[in-house]
């Protein structure tokens, strides 16, 4: 395969997830109760034989630079390869400012230090396995200058309410990116992901600095898509390779609630997670799980250090959750070390750590609109 540099963009401010984004990037959210986010586009990566990475960290960077550390838990070969952190101060002035194009930006002079002839740039808010060897050897037999991945869907009027989508050409050429606005069931969701040469993400950076100071790089692929359309001279051939399999977009609250009930569904799961294509993360030592004679629990996924008395049904727990007698949940994301008092009755609810809910007997939320309760918080 030819030399390649992995690239983990961060959301930057756009992208807004209500209540869990106050605390962390996308990429540093629990997921499944044992991953975080990055885990994913970081093991595609290690998978695919990409073994040197950058991880550009956001805003409140701490709990992402901790999960990642030096990488080490991701197979990556440190003796030829490595993963390193970048930060951007993107967004100190203004949000506007805050985004992938002026990370990468930043730290342009780390790019252009690097030997590798190619990129593969991927969204650190993404969850799905792809083989990146694959799709590097398409691109360049294609002969496109950008090739970017999508994943099809036949329910985009009422989910990837907050996704790019992309519209096709023939050849599977990039006519346009924009925002799902639902008017079609059927859509080609944008990955964010993106295959070129070094060189042309370079060039991409200064175009999108001389379009706009808050461009950002799906906008620079989108003007460039239009200049093709245009028949301008110079016009970039950019390409669309689909992407099959378990797909979830992380953009706002309800996206990221679905996604982790949907692999409660083990065809879902068993998509995603392949023997021949694991996913690594940073392990934590914890005691096994206490099920009491009181406790009942249907399609959940456990983590280990929980105690549980009460009902659980279709809900992801985070490690060392208490479950007291009586309580029951449905339908919930429950992050580690939160406390569920007796009797709590909670549906439709995202619980960051630390919580503790004790008083408050009933929270119940629609599955179309989940409700967040608030890190540390007590009710």
């Amino acid at each position: 395969m030819a030399k390649v540099l992995g690239i983990i963009i961060s959301e930057g401010s756009r992208i807004r997830v209500k209540g869990l984004k106050d605390y962390r990037p996308i990429g540093a959210f629990s997921f499944l109760g044992r991953y975080r986010v990055v885990d994913f586009p970081i093991s595609n990566m290690s998978n695919s034989g990409i073994d040197r990475i950058h991880v550009y960290a956001g805003k409140n960077p701490r709990s992402l630079v901790e999960h990642v550390g030096g990488g080490r838990h991701y197979n990556i070969n440190s003796k030829r390869g490595g993963l390193q952190v970048l930060f951007s101060e993107a967004g100190k002035f203004n949000d506007v400012y805050d985004t992938d194009i002026q990370a990468l930006y930043e730290n342009r002079s780390v790019l252009m230090k690097s030997t590798r002839e190619y990129v593969v740039l991927a969204p650190s808010y993404m969850v799905y396995a792809q083989d990146y060897s694959k799709v590097i050897k398409e691109h360049i037999a294609s002969g496109a200058d950008i090739t970017m991945l999508y994943h099809q869907v036949n329910t985009a009027k009422e989910d990837f309410l907050s996704s790019k989508i992309v519209d096709l050409g023939e050849g599977n050429v990039i006519r346009s990116i924009g925002q799902n606005l639902g008017n079609e069931a059927t859509a080609n969701i944008s990955m964010a992901t993106y295959i070129m040469k070094r060189e042309q993400l370079l060039t991409l950076i200064d175009d999108a600095r001389a379009f706009s100071n808050g461009c950002s790089l799906s906008q620079i692929i989108n003007e460039k898509c239009r200049q093709a359309v245009a028949g301008e001279p110079g016009a970039l051939t950019i390409k669309a390779i689909r992407h099959e399999g378990f797909f979830a977009d992380c953009r706002s609250l309800r996206d990221y609630f679905d996604a982790n009930l949907n692999l409660l569904d083990m065809a879902n799961a068993d998509d995603l997670f392949r023997p021949e294509w694991p996913i690594y993360t940073r392990t934590t030592d914890t005691c096994p799980t206490k099920y009491y004679e009181s406790a009942n629990v249907k399609n959940s996924m456990i983590s280990n250090g929980c105690i549980i008395k009460g009902t659980v049904e279709n809900c992801v727990l985070g490690r060392s959750v208490t479950v007291s007698e009586g309580a029951c949940l449905k339908n919930c994301i429950i992050s580690a070390y939160v406390e569920i008092g007796e009797g709590v009755h909670l549906e439709g609810q995202v619980v960051d750590k630390w919580a503790k809910i004790s008083e408050v007997k009933e929270i119940i939320s629609n599955l179309d609109n989940p409700g967040y309760i608030k890190r540390n918080d007590a009710l």
